[in-house]
């Protein structure tokens, strides 16, 4: 019986590195042409799916647009997605969104997120440092069904709002504070 447990560890083990280092190979092979379109369809689809995004979209000073972040881990984890940012429609700059943790987590998935740069103090904030660490800086609020019910044109008083879409795989552990978002130069 221990003999099989360890086996499904190691088997596990194994599986989780392969995936997630076939996937951030992957994600780092992005063109700028690529994340151009990927974003732009990823920002269409949650505006679709979600109307408080688009609502945001209209007021921020900018949006950072991660189509697809790859996560996996077992103890230890990481994630790493590229993203666009977008200042009055316009592909501004590129960035990437890199995590490490340990703990309780195991599994891997896949998503997408996209953060609404509502001031000038967060847009400036991005732009002059070598690397955001979310959590640190501008305050950041992670927006589920019942937080979006609330938002209103007249409500908005944070300085970044992230949604999180498109979640496909097995996960246990689930944060964005301690992403760390960097500017990059794709191909």
């Amino acid at each position: 019986m221990m003999k099989m447990q360890r086996g499904f560890l190691n088997f596990f083990i194994v599986a989780i590195t392969a995936l997630s280092l076939g996937f951030m190979t992957n994600a780092s092979a992005e063109t700028a042409e690529n994340l151009n379109q990927n974003a732009a369809q990823a920002l269409q689809t949650l505006y679709k799916t979600n109307p408080t995004a688009e609502l945001l979209s209209k007021k921020a000073k900018g949006i950072l647009v991660f189509p697809s972040v790859i996560k996996a881990g077992l103890v230890f984890g990481g994630s790493y997605g590229e993203g666009v940012l977008f200042q009055a429609g316009k592909e501004t700059g590129y960035y990437n969104s890199v995590s490490a943790s340990w703990g309780f987590q195991a599994g891997a998935q896949s998503y997408g997120y996209v953060l609404f740069l509502m001031s000038d103090k967060a847009l400036k904030f991005l732009h002059e440092t070598h690397g955001w660490e979310v959590g640190v800086g501008p305050s950041v609020v992670v927006v589920n069904d019942g937080v979006a019910k609330n938002l209103s044109s007249s409500t908005l008083k944070d300085d970044a709002y992230a949604f999180i879409f498109d979640q496909q795989g097995l996960m246990v552990s689930f944060s964005l504070e301690g992403t760390k978002i960097s500017k990059i130069h794709p191909k």
